[in-house]
């Protein structure tokens, strides 16, 4: 069948619209199971065989530590693809080469030649999505690809990889409904990613009495394969922020390493790090300490990252984050309340899938003024419901029927030395920037 050719726009809503995108419609975008990848992968002639690569998993983190690992490699000289998911402007951000995204033209070629092979088979957004990034990387014979798991591990449409490193962030509670109810179920699912004879780094170990360690444990053993626990190895001696809001590390290894990444969790996430690069410097990679200095200086820059403790405006000062679990969130009001302003304005939204009740409990109410909204996705939660459930838990604020006009009210009430933060999803952050940086 022959196919007019179309725009990049009517490209992006053909893909969100003939594949279940899970951003937008959640558990039903959900497909159990690799055959579709694989023989997705096997029409492409196999291009994840074409490139060494790093597997990212976990439960929060992941995008931090892909990112970061990318920008370092990136500065040693090599030639980096980045997978990542979600975007949060252009579905392009997922896929970059040396931190520049994809072409739109590539993705227009990509529909209109392999439309009527997919269209049969059914695929998810993100095994369509996992496909195309795969064969760009192997096109542009990349010398490694950073790759972020999309959910879980086991049978994430990216564990078709072998990659030279696997890394597991963190566990905790988050996709429930997919994942498993007990970290250890969850645990057992990000484990997947072990591959046999592979080194791993878990970022956490997990805490007495919760099993996550000896999954991870004996998942490895299993696999015959190196298992490090970052948070039992740590590099870090001590850490300080400067003027400008990043974080300064004193390391063992690599002396004293400025981030251009200032949240909190960002200290869990560069242990990690740190971690990974001293096996891929035993694996043959050659990562000097300048490059790694310059990769976590200057990683928003290098790679494009967003929405990590993103300060957007001054005076007053905005902030976003895409933490929207309990786990992200307590990270976030620990820095907020660190904050020195006279008021904090928070414009908040979630999806109809995480454990609101959790967060809302988490959000502080001293000196807070609350602006209840939801994103431009399906899963989103209504706000009048958000403001309903808050209220049970003794915060009220006023409702907005989207980001803009929250934002926009938030900007209106605030002083200048008042604090604006946006977040509680990632797509609240996504239509933040969308409004910020495209009207």
């Amino acid at each position: 069948m022959y196919f007019i050719e179309m725009t990049y726009k009517e490209t992006i809503e053909h893909l969100f619209n003939s594949a279940p995108l899970f951003q937008n419609v959640g558990k039903s975008a959900y497909k159990e199971g690799l055959d579709t990848t694989l023989e997705l992968d096997a029409h492409f002639g196999h291009p994840h065989r074409k490139f060494k690569a790093i597997h990212v998993g976990g439960t929060n983190g992941k995008g931090s530590v892909s990112h970061t690992l990318a920008s370092i490699l990136q500065h040693s000289g090599y030639k980096v693809g980045l997978y990542t998911s979600p975007h949060l402007i252009d579905f392009r951000e997922r896929i970059r080469v040396n931190g520049i995204m994809i072409p739109e033209k590539r993705v227009i070629d990509f529909v209109a030649k392999e439309r009527n092979f997919y269209e049969p088979l059914h695929p998810s957004f993100f095994e369509l999505t996992t496909a195309l990034a795969f064969l760009y990387f192997a096109e542009q014979e990349v010398d490694v690809v950073v790759v972020e798991v999309g959910l879980g591990g086991r049978l994430d449409c990216t564990n078709i990889i072998n990659p030279d490193l696997s890394i597991i962030t963190n566990i905790s509670y988050d996709h429930t409904q997919f994942l498993g109810t007990t970290l250890s179920q969850i645990a057992a699912e990000k484990a997947g990613i072990i591959k046999f004879n592979t080194p791993i780094v878990i970022g956490e170990s997990g805490n007495n009495g919760d099993g996550v360690r000896e999954v991870f444990l004996r998942k490895a053993n299993e696999m015959k394969s190196l298992i490090k626990f970052a948070n039992e190895e740590d590099q870090i001696i001590s850490y300080t922020r400067d003027l400008k809001g990043n974080l300064i590390y004193n390391t063992c290894n690599w002396g004293v390493i400025e981030s251009e990444l200032g949240g909190l969790c960002q200290k869990k996430n560069t242990r990690t790090i740190l971690c990974a690069v001293n096996i891929l410097c035993k694996l043959g990679y050659n990562i000097s300490t300048e490059s790694l200095h310059s990769g976590f200086k200057s990683v928003c820059k290098t790679t494009g990252l967003m929405g990590r403790w993103q300060i957007l405006e001054h005076k007053p000062l905005v902030v976003c984050d895409t933490g929207h679990n309990v786990a992200g969130i307590k990270y976030i009001v620990e820095h907020l309340s660190a904050l020195k302003c006279r008021r904090l304005h928070m414009i908040v939204g979630m999806v109809n899938d995480k454990d609101i009740r959790g967060v809302l409990q988490l959000l502080p109410q001293k000196n807070a003024t609350y602006y209840f909204t939801k994103a431009s996705v399906h899963r989103a939660l209504p706000e009048t419901q958000l403001a309903e459930l808050a209220r049970e838990v003794g915060i009220k604020g006023n409702v907005f029927h989207d980001v803009k006009s929250a934002f926009l009210a938030a900007k209106e009430n605030a002083a200048t030395n008042d604090v604006i933060f946006v977040g509680g999803s990632t797509f609240i952050v996504a239509d933040l920037l969308s409004y910020i940086f495209c009207r």
